[in-house]
């Protein structure tokens, strides 16, 4: 006899609601975009929903009308009513009895939130404390899916530490990101980040740090740095789409900048706000 158990309910599988068999909860086979607004406009939504569509295209998920996708999120951000939002969406492969492999005509599942951004001010003000963590992620990590396992165990790792973000390094002692971010170093003048690759995320936030850098004829070096690289840097930052630029004031313990936002970093902000 074929049964499911809920908690302690055991029932039949055929009564399972659709979302205990959603593909994200088996196998975290779907992707996602967080975007957010700035007084009621939604900012760079047409990079999100690129990046989105990318995302769905690489793991092969079909049966998707990007334009919908814009309708619904748009529905949902005027009805929220939040001139500051972030907005959470995400499209899992469909629902179904676990089975590994998958078929073309499966019916994709959509979800999406609405809540309002939590405040930065103070982080930006202040800085942020960072931890190193080794890259335990897939070879793919340009692609924006479920599976987030390596960076929440990552970031629970900073956070005991008590520190705001987990900075990824991997098996050649590179850095490639942060768990939830961009990451950013200034040294000599030269602000220096990871290329864009298999390795990491090609974040919205981070293009337009690269913006601000040459509006303010900051020379960008793409290439990845040492964590004792980024322990001597003049400057560290993490570059996030619910937060922009937050600037990181202590590295592993470390100080950096003399335990302040640095100068360069505060240009930038002050760029990238021009953006939004």
């Amino acid at each position: 006899m074929r049964i499911a158990m809920i908690d302690d309910d055991i029932v039949s599988p055929d009564e399972l609601h659709p979302a205990l068999l959603d593909r994200g909860v088996f196998f975290g086979d779907g992707v996602y975009e967080v975007i957010r607004s700035y007084r009621g406009k939604i900012f760079a939504f047409d990079d999100h929903l690129q990046r989105f569509a990318n995302s769905l295209a690489a793991v092969r998920i079909k049966n998707v009308a990007i334009e919908l996708v814009r309708s619904r999120v748009m529905r949902a951000f005027e009805q929220a009513q939040i001139p500051d939002a972030k907005i959470y969406f995400h499209i899992t492969r469909g629902s179904g009895p676990r089975d590994h492999t998958f078929t073309d005509d499966m019916k994709p599942n959509f979800f999406l939130t609405v809540d309002t951004v939590p405040d930065a001010s103070a982080a930006k003000e202040a800085g942020i404390s960072v931890s190193t963590h080794p890259d335990w992620r897939w070879k793919r990590c340009d692609i924006k899916s479920l599976n987030l396992l390596a960076n929440v165990l990552a970031r629970q790792d900073a956070a005991e530490k008590g520190c705001d973000e987990a900075i990824f390094v991997d098996e050649q002692g590179l850095i490639t990101e942060g768990a939830a971010s961009a990451f950013f170093a200034i040294i000599d003048q030269k602000l220096y980040t990871t290329a864009l690759s298999g390795r990491v995320l090609p974040s919205i936030t981070r293009k337009f740090v690269l913006k601000a850098a040459s509006n303010i004829c900051l020379e960008v070096i793409e290439k990845s740095i040492t964590p004792n690289d980024a322990r001597s840097a003049d400057e560290l930052f993490i570059g996030v789409t619910t937060k922009d630029i937050v600037p990181v004031v202590r590295f592993d313990g470390t100080e950096i900048s003399g335990g302040r936002p640095g100068s360069l970093t505060e240009r930038l902000i002050a760029e990238f706000r021009k953006f939004t």
